[in-house]
């Protein structure tokens, strides 16, 4: 059931992809994130309440919640840089350096984790290495050329980040209902999407925000706490150095609707990097 699981994690993140993309087009992306936020805390509390993990709040021991705080700080700090990157760059660039994170995660699950390493698996990493590369040096995009290349640093920190809140919200679920988990993760990652809101003055621009946008926004608010339910529930049963790699497939579903509705379309380099990039994220499930 878990690699179900992680199969639903990679739709519906690649799906939030889209939405937010959408949704930050005229909007400070500290602003949109930290909305998002609340829509994903609503949600994950409601099923809380709904599968009554809540009476085994009282039973998590100190250690588990400081990795879940761990695990949402690095979360936040993840999102930060992975809407800000989406607010300058292409969709079908930004996305592909996001879901190399897996490499560094097979590395942190090695290290920390204890979790194997096959000639499979170091060929897989290589595909998706090789694969990246190949996607994110297509030719530049007048909006890219534009921004320089900022929206490349907030993309691999934004890789960074993830790849530390998937080794330590691994940690963090053990023992604990994953959705429980999820949620209590939500607040810290609240708590810092809003800080940076307040720290860089921008609360006043969320009573300017059209309809349309927010409306994209909490959408995507929503696909995101869908993917979380289904990847945390993933990692509370399989490995993280397998889960991580199914959830990177949400990179096919960010490339097919980036192109039906972003019309962001592919050079015939990048789609051979998004095939490597493929083959090698399969490569890992053996």
């Amino acid at each position: 059931m878990w690699v179900i699981f992680a199969f639903g994690s990679a739709f519906f993140a690649g799906v939030t992809a889209i939405l937010a993309k959408v949704g930050i087009k005229n909007v400070n992306s500290n602003v949109a994130t930290a909305i998002r936020t609340v829509v994903i805390l609503v949600f994950s509390w409601l099923m809380v309440f709904i599968t009554g993990s809540q009476s085994t709040l009282g039973d998590i021991s100190a250690h588990t919640l400081l990795f879940l705080a761990l695990s949402g700080i690095a979360t936040g700090a993840s999102w930060l840089c992975y809407f800000r990157a989406l607010q300058l760059g292409d969709v079908n660039k930004v996305a592909p350096i996001d879901k190399s994170s897996t490499v560094l995660t097979m590395l942190l699950a090695f290290i920390f984790l204890g979790e194997g390493f096959t000639a499979t698996k170091l060929a897989g990493m290589l595909g998706i290495a090789v694969g990246t590369y190949m996607m994110i040096t297509k030719k530049h995009s007048q909006k890219s050329t534009e921004n320089g290349c900022s929206w490349l640093v907030y993309a691999v920190l934004s890789a960074v980040f993830a790849s530390l809140t998937a080794i330590l919200g691994k940690v963090g679920i053990a023992g604990v209902d994953s959705n429980l988990g999820t949620a209590l993760r939500t607040c810290v990652v609240l708590l810092m999407a809003w800080a940076m809101v307040f720290i860089t003055r921008k609360q006043g621009e969320i009573k300017c925000i059209d309809k349309r946008s927010m409306a994209f926004i909490c959408l995507s608010g929503i696909t995101t706490g869908l993917s979380w339910l289904c990847y945390y529930r993933a990692l509370q049963s399989g490995e993280a150095g397998i889960v991580v790699p199914i959830d990177k497939l949400s990179i096919l579903v960010t490339v097919a609707f980036s192109y039906i509705i972003l019309h962001e379309k592919l050079s015939k380099k990048a789609a051979w990097g998004l095939c490597l990039l493929t083959l090698g994220t399969l490569a890992l499930l053996f």
